[in-house]
């Protein structure tokens, strides 16, 4: 799941502006959308594809190109959770080709697509080749979105995955306090939070070693654990997904029963009808 809104890929409309074919039919993508956070709040993957394929053949239909960039947007965010490699891929590309077709480029729209072309490439292993995405994406998350922009959060903490992989270790760690700052401050941002925490867990480890870093990397799963417990977070499918994002680093760790715990609260999440 990528967490996009429907602010975060509905530019703001123009008069002055036309498609680049006067034909286009625009897609429903909030209708797309919504049905899709169903699927994904079950956990019902074969369905979620499904629909994604269906609404990407709409709007190739519709000739919407713009409709159609959201929908890869999804894809890549589908496929990468899947492990799905060859179809992340795809779904980038596809991505990356239609972005200049739109005029959407320096926008939201464009900060996103390649966060997430991006996250892709840092997914199955290719930190060098995500690296120039994720800046390009900073660059316009940082001109056109405010300081305090939970989508700068995201960005940062993502990019500094794949800097910590190419051991550029302090930039790593500047980008994740970035994220802690404005996370903070966000609702419900709890989730997000415990979510660098243990990324910074795993920044020590590979800076210092197990043995030297341990006390940090137990601080930081302890306060990991307090946010994910925070009592105004909603039990939705969104927190069993951080749940059973968060839960193999607890067990990694040597936190068995709270690996458990996490796994089985996102399973039971699912589970609910």
């Amino acid at each position: 799941m990528n967490g996009l809104k429907p602010e975060d890929y509905l530019e703001p409309s123009c008069v002055f502006c036309k498609p680049e074919d006067e034909k286009a039919k625009p897609v429903d993508l909030r209708r797309c959308l919504n049905r899709l956070d169903e699927y994904l709040d079950r956990n019902d993957y074969d369905a979620a594809r499904r629909h994604l394929e269906y609404w990407k053949a709409e709007a190739l239909a519709n000739n919407d190109l713009r409709g159609l960039v959201s929908i890869e947007n999804e894809r890549m965010g589908l496929f990468r959770k899947l492990g799905d490699e060859a179809a992340a891929l795809e779904a980038v590309d596809s991505a990356l080709v239609l972005l200049p077709r739109t005029g959407l480029e320096d926008t939201v729209t464009a900060g996103t697509t390649l966060l997430n072309a991006a996250t892709v490439y840092k997914r199955f292993g290719r930190a060098p080749e995500a690296l120039p995405l994720y800046e390009k994406a900073r660059a316009i998350y940082e001109k056109v979105l405010p300081p305090e922009d939970g989508r700068r959060g995201g960005l940062y903490n993502n990019m500094a995955l794949a800097l910590a992989d190419l051991g550029r270790f302090a930039e790593a760690r500047t980008l994740y306090e970035k994220a802690l700052a404005i996370m903070e401050h966000q609702e419900h941002g709890a989730l997000e939070l415990a979510v660098t925490e243990l990324n910074l867990a795993n920044l020590a480890e590979a800076e210092r070693g197990l043995l030297d870093a341990e006390e940090e990397i137990e601080t930081r799963l302890d306060r990991a654990w307090a946010l994910l417990h925070r009592p105004e977070l909603p039990r939705n499918g969104y927190y069993a997904f951080v749940c059973e994002k968060c839960a193999p680093s607890f067990g990694y760790y040597g936190r068995f029963l709270d690996a458990q715990e996490l796994s089985e609260t996102a399973k039971q999440i699912y589970s609910t009808p």
